[in-house]
């Protein structure tokens, strides 16, 4: 597993002078460009102006809502298109003189969102879950608890309460974008366990960003192909190219995709195990660290 102190081989081939340039950098936020505070530190929101500086292009892959995410993205003054809900919406936000583009948005099928309502509902998970359905970039929820409420306060967004969730199924346009299902640990890995037996990763992906989210979206959706897809479609950037940070599961194909992943310090060894890189913990300003070491003195 790498860390700060070994793993030299990877450290010396990554520095190597043949190595191509970072052209895009790929950031998720939660744990990696934002920590405890809900803010980005001045370090770290110095060190991605100075990358965009270079001409580094830099965008977000999060899996949160897009309206949740636009913040950071106006904050950073970015130009690219954001990549939320783990990369199934793919978006360049509206400005004054632009509407909104769409480039990509898988969502689940509402057959598929009520079978996974039907599981979730069982009697002996219905009082250990709190559901989330996100469609038209709204959150939707059974009624507030504790969880839905400390979820709301740090994305800034209202829930809006509707009971039982199928009826919102009934009403929207569009199928969720995403399922959130936010419960103990434990039970978050049984769920892992217990749904990816039932639908291969032809029909759902499944994942968790933190240890307490079980999320479920299209089979095509994860932050891989949506930096993918932004690289190669939209900006013409060769995999070798991108730097890609993260920190939590949600995270490992686009760290695995890019020519430089980045592991941040406060992720699971799995998601270490997978990085070229291991960065400092996200209150340690690691994603600073990890720009200036293969961005600003490359």
């Amino acid at each position: 597993m790498p860390d700060l102190a070994s793993d030299l081989a990877s450290d010396l081939a990554l520095d190597s002078t043949s190595a191509p340039p970072i052209r895009l950098l790929a950031l998720d936020l939660d744990g990696t460009t934002v920590g405890e505070s809900n803010q980005i530190d001045p370090a770290v929101k110095q060190a991605i102006q100075a990358a965009q500086a270079q001409g580094v292009q830099v965008a977000i892959a999060t899996g949160r809502m897009f309206r949740s995410a636009l913040r950071f993205h106006q904050e950073l003054a970015l130009t690219t298109p954001l990549m939320a809900y783990q990369g199934a919406l793919i978006q360049d936000p509206a400005t004054a003189q632009t509407p909104a583009t769409i480039h990509r948005h898988l969502t689940l099928s509402k057959a598929t969102a009520r079978q996974l309502l039907d599981y979730f509902e069982q009697a002996h998970l219905l009082e250990q879950l709190s559901v989330h359905f996100y469609i038209n970039d709204q959150l939707y929820i059974r009624q507030l608890n504790a969880e839905s409420s400390a979820y709301a306060a740090r994305s800034n967004i209202p829930p809006i309460a509707v009971g039982d969730l199928r009826s919102i199924l009934g009403e929207a346009d569009l199928a969720p974008t995403k399922i959130l299902a936010i419960g103990q640990p434990d039970l978050v890995d049984q769920l892992l366990t217990d749904l990816r037996q039932q639908y291969p990763p032809a029909e759902l992906y499944f994942t968790k960003s933190v240890a307490t989210f079980f999320e479920a979206t299209h089979p095509q959706v994860n932050k891989g192909s949506a930096v993918q897809y932004l690289a190669e479609q939209i900006l013409k950037v060769s995999p070798e190219q991108v730097m890609s940070i993260g920190d939590n599961f949600n995270d490992l194909e686009m760290i695995q995709y890019a020519g430089v992943g980045v592991a941040m310090g406060n992720a699971p060894d799995a998601v270490k195990a997978a990085a070229n890189w291991v960065a400092p913990h996200v209150e340690m300003q690691g994603v600073a660290a990890a720009i200036e070491k293969f961005i600003l003195l490359a």
